[in-house]
């Protein structure tokens, strides 16, 4: 059974203003973005520790084809995705995300 993948209201409101960019620039960028998202989101459901532990147990999983990785944390009855990052900002933000 696999464990129930939530995602963090700071993690939510990273992925709809990162969405809303790309669909400034077009709706098809947009409608690919939120794709390779929930490709991602599927790679860590069906098997969440094929990915790197990067900082205190949370892991980092790549977005396919844009500059975002998903920071998450398995914990004992749930995945927590705490940040939908660009590979651009300063980690120490999705760092000192408290859980």
């Amino acid at each position: 059974m696999s464990l129930p993948l939530v995602w963090s209201d700071e993690a939510k409101a990273e992925f709809f203003g990162a969405e809303q960019w790309y669909a400034d620039i077009g709706v098809r960028l947009s409608e690919r973005f939120v794709q390779a998202v929930g490709e991602t989101v599927q790679r860590i459901a069906d098997s969440p520790l094929q990915f790197p532990a990067v900082y205190r147990g949370r892991r980092r999983a790549g977005v396919r084809r844009f500059p975002y990785s998903l920071f998450y944390q398995v914990e004992e009855e749930r995945i927590l995705v705490i940040a939908c990052f660009h590979g651009k900002r300063n980690p120490r933000r999705w760092q000192r995300a408290s859980m």
